[in-house]
């Protein structure tokens, strides 16, 4: 099966399912790069935890709290203003048991502007900020962290 097949199917079906509106004729089309359309395409709902988050809250967050390392946790429990109508939700608001409020981002990847949202937010806010990256399987797994004070 060509790119160009798969596309037009993944294309089909998200029309199907209402997530994609149907294409408009090429003369009216506007030029979107292909992260753009990446982006469109993988918005989640607020309150919908993508596959790394799930897989994070189960492998490190539940079991902390069973050992009693953490006493809360909550998805997307914070919302934090950085500057007039801009805004960071940070994936996790964690309560460690000594009492300190941490803030856990979990990320496949990083982009230019989530990597400036958490520094700004780790200046303004007495947080401590965590950012989690999910490493290879073939590298062993686990997750890479990157603390933000």
């Amino acid at each position: 099966m060509t790119r160009k097949t798969m596309r037009s199917r993944l294309e089909a079906r998200l029309i199907a399912d209402g997530r994609l509106s149907p294409k408009t004729p090429k003369s009216s089309q506007s030029v979107t790069s292909g992260n753009e359309r990446l982006y469109a395409l993988g918005r989640l709902k607020v309150g919908e935890k993508n596959r790394t988050e799930a897989n994070y809250e189960s492998t490190v967050l539940q079991p902390a709290m069973i050992a009693g390392e953490i006493v809360w946790y909550r998805f997307e429990g914070l919302k934090l203003r950085l500057a007039d109508n801009t805004f960071y939700t940070p994936d996790y608001a964690v309560m460690r048991s000594d009492g300190l409020i941490e803030v856990h981002e979990v990320k496949g990847f990083w982009t230019d502007d989530a990597r400036v949202k958490i520094k700004v937010a780790a200046e303004q806010y007495p947080f401590r900020f965590i950012a989690v990256r999910a490493l290879p399987k073939k590298n062993g797994g686990g997750w890479e962290r990157e603390v933000f004070e």
